[in-house]
C-alpha cells in the first residue's frame, strides 16, 4: 500500500506553518535538476489555458519537469464500450505521474464520463482531497483541515447499468471486499504517517445492509491493525449535517465512491470551493495522476478569466508525490503571498486574469530568488 508522508513548510513572516498538502509516495525520486517527464492532459473548456498557466508558472520556478501532452479524445469501440487512445495509456505507463485538467462528460448522451475511464484504465483506486483553510481566502468557516478518502473503482459508478423493461432501469452497486480492504488501509496509512488523529467511515450500511456493510466491515478489520487512531462511522446523512454545522469533528474521512464524490466537493466549498481544491489520484503500479476536479466552464473558456489555482495546486501535490518537494513549496509560498495580498482572479473576487495572476505568482518566485 503507498504511504502518504506530511509535508511542514514555513509559510509567509507573520503566518503561522501551514500543514496543507500531502506527499504521496509510490515511487521515489529526488529533489535534482534532472528533468522528469509527465503526462499532461490540458482537458476541455478551460483546459488549455490553465494548463498554460501551470506550465508558465513551472518554468519560472525552474521545477525540472519535461511535459509530455497527450488528447484524451475518446475512443467508441465496436462493442459499444468507450476507451482512450493507446498514446494516452503508453504515456502514463511509462511516465508513472500525470496532470490533467478538466474533462468534459455529456449528460444525458449515453457517453461514459472519460474521469471514470481513466481511473478505470489505470486502477487509481484511491482519491485523496486535502481541504484546508487558506491564508487571504475567507469563508464563513475558519480553520477547516480535512481529507477525503475515496474508493475510486466501483460502486454506483461501476458502470453497470441496464433497462428491464421500457420505463425501468436498473444500476447495480458494486462493492467488493478487495478494494474495501484496499481503501480502507490507505486511509489508516496516511492518517498514521500524517500524524492525523482520527477516521470516520462514512456508510448506509442502515439501508444498504450488505454492500455498505461489507464496506464498514473492511475499515473495523484495518482500524484494529491501528490502535493509536480513533476510529469511528457514520451516517452519510448525518455527516453531512455534522459538516456544516461544525468540519472540525472530522479529520480523515474514507468512503465508498458515490459518498465521496458528494462529500469531497462539500468539504471544497467549506473551503472557498472547488477552484482552490487540490485532489490526487493513487493507482497501483506506482500509477499517479493529480487533477484539478472543477468543470470546463465552457462559458468563459477562451477569455483569460479562468482561476488556475486547483490545477496548480494539484501541481504542487504532484512535484512533493515526486520528491521535487522544494519546488512545489516555493510555488504554494507564492500563491499563499497573492491571496493574502488580494492579487485574485474574478472568481476569489479579485480582478486578476488568468495570465495576470500566473505573471504575479512569477514575480514573486523571482523576487525570492535574489
Amino acid at each position: 500500500t503507498t504511504v502518504p508522508h506530511s509535508i511542514s513548510y514555513n509559510m509567509l513572516s507573520g503566518v503561522r506553518n501551514f500543514r496543507f498538502f500531502t506527499r504521496l509516495v509510490s515511487h521515489s525520486r529526488n529533489n535534482s535538476t534532472q528533468k522528469h517527464r509527465v503526462t499532461l492532459i490540458e482537458g476541455d473548456g478551460i483546459g488549455p489555458e490553465i494548463s498554460l498557466a501551470v506550465k508558465r508558472i513551472f518554468e519560472g520556478a525552474d521545477v525540472p519537469i519535461e511535459w509530455e501532452t497527450v488528447n484524451v479524445k475518446p475512443i467508441l469501440l465496436d462493442s459499444g464500450k468507450t476507451t482512450i487512445p493507446n498514446d494516452v495509456i503508453h504515456s502514463m505507463e511509462s511516465n508513472k505521474v500525470g496532470l490533467k485538467g478538466p474533462l468534459e462528460t455529456q449528460v444525458g448522451k449515453g457517453t461514459v464520463s472519460l474521469n471514470l475511464t481513466l481511473r478505470k484504465a489505470f486502477n487509481l483506486y484511491a482519491n485523496v482531497r486535502p481541504c484546508k483553510s487558506l491564508p487571504g481566502l475567507y469563508t464563513n468557516y475558519k480553520d477547516v483541515d480535512i481529507v477525503t478518502i475515496r474508493e475510486n473503482t466501483e460502486g454506483e459508478y461501476s458502470g453497470i447499468e441496464h433497462k428491464v423493461v421500457e420505463g425501468v432501469v436498473q444500476s447495480i452497486k458494486l462493492i467488493t471486499r478487495h478494494a474495501s480492504m484496499r481503501v480502507a488501509e490507505y486511509a489508516f496509512s496516511y492518517a498514521a504517517a500524517e500524524g492525523r488523529h482520527s477516521v470516520c467511515a462514512v456508510h448506509k450500511s442502515n439501508i444498504m445492509r450488505a454492500s455498505d456493510g461489507l464496506f464498514i466491515e473492511c475499515c473495523d478489520v484495518v482500524s484494529e491493525r491501528y490502535p493509536n487512531i480513533h476510529y469511528n462511522k457514520t451516517l452519510l446523512d448525518t455527516c453531512c449535517l455534522n459538516l456544516v454545522q461544525d468540519p472540525s469533528v472530522y479529520d480523515v474521512l474514507v468512503m465508498p465512491n458515490l459518498y465521496g464524490d458528494i462529500l469531497s466537493d462539500l468539504c471544497a466549498g467549506l473551503i472557498g470551493g472547488l477552484g482552490v481544491t487540490p485532489s490526487g489520484n493513487m493507482g497501483t503500479d506506482g500509477i499517479a495522476l493529480f487533477e484539478a476536479v472543477h468543470g470546463t466552464a465552457p462559458d468563459i473558456a477562451g477569455q483569460n478569466k479562468a482561476n488556475p489555482m486547483a490545477l496548480l495546486l494539484s501541481a504542487c501535490m504532484m512535484t512533493t508525490h515526486m520528491g521535487l518537494g522544494m519546488y512545489g513549496r516555493q510555488i504554494e509560498k507564492a500563491i499563499f503571498k497573492c491571496l493574502s495580498e488580494g492579487a485574485k482572479t474574478g472568481d476569489l473576487g479579485g480582478k486578476l486574469k488568468c495570465s495576470e495572476f500566473a505573471d504575479a505568482i512569477i514575480e514573486i518566485i523571482r523576487e525570492d530568488k535574489q
